[in-house]
């Protein structure tokens, strides 16, 4: 499902070049150390914009000699804040669920065009990442730093460019941390902070116009299957955002331990009484008929939220997504929406 992109036909034939590239990334890793607040081969400490700078991860480092010209973004979020920090990407992820006709979230899609920029490649990830179409795009720099990549594909993208991962376990990056880290490797730490005070900011608004919010308790629950109930947890971006509003995650949920090697807790649906007390209950479903397979089953029915109305699923995936990621374009977007939809289901739980 690779969206034709007319951007596509500015690519570099650089196949002939990837030996090039990889000769260049081991001389740049042999010989390029410093750190952003380390001192650097002059002596002196790297200043913000400096480069070269080496950003670390739990897959290795990424040493990147100068400011980056062609960036390419793969996971969540990435793009997004490489635009906000007036880096538009020459590829990025295709936005396979919730994306436009042309896989382009429609917030990512608005920024560029209201800068009047070309609208980046894009390329499939899954199954397995698209090296060919990230090798032709000749990248200085690969930004993944909320992705799942593997060491594996890590070693073949640092073949074709610096390559920025997580800083310790995949998909589990803090919204703040994620732009911290975009903001070093571009050489934009001061901008990439204002950037995270900017969306405080956002929320505290909010919550400031939405007072009766304060002291409601909520629940961001995951039930893609029959018999399933996950329950996302603080440092989940879904959970973050309805937090920054002024809604408190309920103690109840709030206690039970992370499943290792995911972002939540899986405990199963007969476990909803976890739920019992909860003002709040957020959710979202694939499409419709997922809605209806899941809402049919009893213990589901009968969680306190869902029989009052206090309870805000999303079947629309456009929401869904930009409410899973907290980034300088996707938290407006979200915002116009998701409050209006958050007000409904509080003046309920008083009823």
């Amino acid at each position: 499902m690779r969206a034709t992109d007319p951007i596509r036909s500015r690519r570099f034939a650089a196949r002939a070049r990837l030996a090039a590239v990889a000769t260049a990334s081991a001389l740049l890793l042999a010989g390029c150390a410093s750190t952003p607040g380390d001192t650097d081969a002059t002596g002196d400490s790297a200043a913000d914009g400096a480069f070269p700078v080496t950003i670390e991860s739990a897959l290795g480092d990424a040493v990147i000699p100068s400011d980056p010209q062609s960036v390419v973004t793969i996971g969540w979020g990435s793009a997004d804040t490489a635009i906000a920090l007036g880096t538009v990407p020459v590829g990025m992820e295709a936005a396979t669920w919730g994306g436009d006709d042309d896989q382009y979230f429609p917030w990512t899609r608005d920024a560029i065009e209201a800068a009047g920029d070309d609208l980046p490649a894009t390329f499939d990830v899954y199954p397995e990442i698209d090296v060919e179409s990230v090798l032709e795009l000749a990248p200085d720099l690969i930004l993944a730093p909320q992705s799942g990549i593997s060491a594996e594909q890590f070693a073949t993208l640092s073949e074709i460019a610096p390559t920025v991962a997580y800083p310790d376990e995949p998909w589990r990056t803090s919204w703040t941390d994620q732009i911290e880290i975009i903001g070093e490797a571009l050489g934009k730490s001061a901008e990439a902070t204002q950037l995270i005070d900017d969306i405080n900011t956002e929320l505290t608004d909010a919550a400031a116009e939405n007072p009766e919010f304060a002291d409601v308790s909520f629940a961001y629950v995951y039930t893609a299957e029959p018999g399933t109930l996950s329950l996302y947890q603080e440092g989940d971006p879904r959970v973050d955002l309805i937090s920054g509003l002024g809604l408190s995650m309920a103690s109840a949920v709030a206690e039970v331990p992370i499943t290792q090697g995911s972002f939540s807790s899986t405990v199963g649906l007969e476990r909803a009484d976890l739920l019992n007390d909860v003002d709040v209950v957020f959710t979202w479903f694939n499409d419709e008929a997922n809605q209806g397979q899941i809402e049919a089953q009893p213990l589901f029915a009968q969680i306190p939220a869902v029989q009052r109305g206090s309870y805000v699923p999303s079947v629309d995936n456009q929401l869904g997504m930009a409410s899973s990621m907290l980034t300088p374009l996707s938290v407006p977007w979200a915002l116009d929406q998701y409050v209006p939809m958050i007000k409904d289901a509080v003046a309920k739980v008083a009823q």
